[in-house]
């Protein structure tokens, strides 16, 4: 497995093109949601060669809702960490662009030099909703179509794709609609949200000639479907992205209940990574081996 440790082989290539060439190979890229570095890197040791970075996922890390109340420099701050962490390229939730044309072009550049490979951004207004929920509220096709444009004019290799949230309230012929509209003003790819059946993800795809992500999030309006069914419908890229932050929560309820029922932690040894586990992940023996020859290269 390729370690990049500090001032170890960093990959030379921009992440964005790292992120686009994965996608011309096909037949489909899975994308795990990863929310921080440790989760980056169990993913990579799983075999995975890239991540997504999930707002909601973020939001709920730091104790806040998915209503776009993270700023830019929260998102940079986990770019960094799992960018750093795991060395792979990683596609980004950029919620609504953080504002208008300009906000977008700062958000590119912000992402770029934090790590970033990719970017979604979406057609919904402040304060924008989790994708499966009801009432979102569109902004016109022409002024997203503007944000596509500004993030494409920002760019030195982001990949760009074109979130739109309008199969709830425009059908499919609306979203449809607005995808083409995104793609002819710059997007790589499209990603419509919340569908609610195969045929909807069929016909879609037929329906527009681009790289299309698919959401597989638990518990929304899509069904359960596997990267190979989802590839089967005519999709190049499938996300996860809540998921690691459902069972660790799940496990910190579970951990903290035992604590204050039981007054320890013993009956729960069994399902804990152990020390020996988290140091090999974390790469532990390799820093230490990092700094003493660093150490020994220095002149008395």
């Amino acid at each position: 497995m390729s370690t990049y440790l500090i001032g170890a082989d960093q990959p030379q290539t921009p992440a964005g093109e790292r992120f686009a060439a994965l996608v011309r190979r096909g037949p489909i890229l899975p994308l795990p949601g990863a929310y921080n570095g440790l989760a980056a890197l169990q993913a990579k040791r799983a075999g995975f060669e890239a991540l997504y970075l999930s707002g909601a996922a973020m939001s709920a890390s730091m104790g806040l809702p998915d209503l776009g109340i993270i700023t830019i420099e929260d998102v940079c701050f986990f770019i960094r960490q799992i960018s750093r962490a795991a060395g792979l390229p990683v596609l980004v939730d950029g919620d609504t662009g953080y504002g208008e044309a300009l906000n977008v072009m700062h958000m590119v550049r912000s992402f770029e030099d934090a790590g970033a490979a990719a970017v979604h951004i979406e057609d919904q207004v402040l304060p924008k909703k989790c994708g499966h929920l009801n009432d979102k509220r569109l902004l016109p096709a022409a002024d997203m179509a503007a944000k596509i444009a500004a993030a494409a004019r920002a760019r030195r290799h982001l990949y760009i794709i074109a979130r739109t949230d309008a199969a709830a309230s425009e059908g499919i012929d609306g979203a449809v609609a607005r995808a083409r509209c995104y793609l002819e003003a710059g997007a790589d790819a499209i990603f419509p949200e919340a569908l609610t059946s195969a045929e909807m993800f069929r016909e879609f795809a037929r329906r527009i000639e681009a790289p299309l992500l698919a959401n597989m999030t638990e518990f929304g309006r899509t069904p359960y479907f596997t990267a190979d069914e989802f590839r089967a419908m005519g999709y190049r890229l499938v996300i996860w992205p809540v998921s690691a932050l459902r069972m660790a929560a799940r496990a910190h309820s579970l951990l903290y209940e035992r604590i204050a029922q039981e007054g320890g932690t013993a009956s729960l040894l069994g399902q804990m990574q152990t020390r020996q586990e988290l140091y090999e992940t974390i790469r532990y023996g390799e820093y230490e081996a990092l700094d003493a020859a660093i150490v020994k290269s220095l002149p008395p």
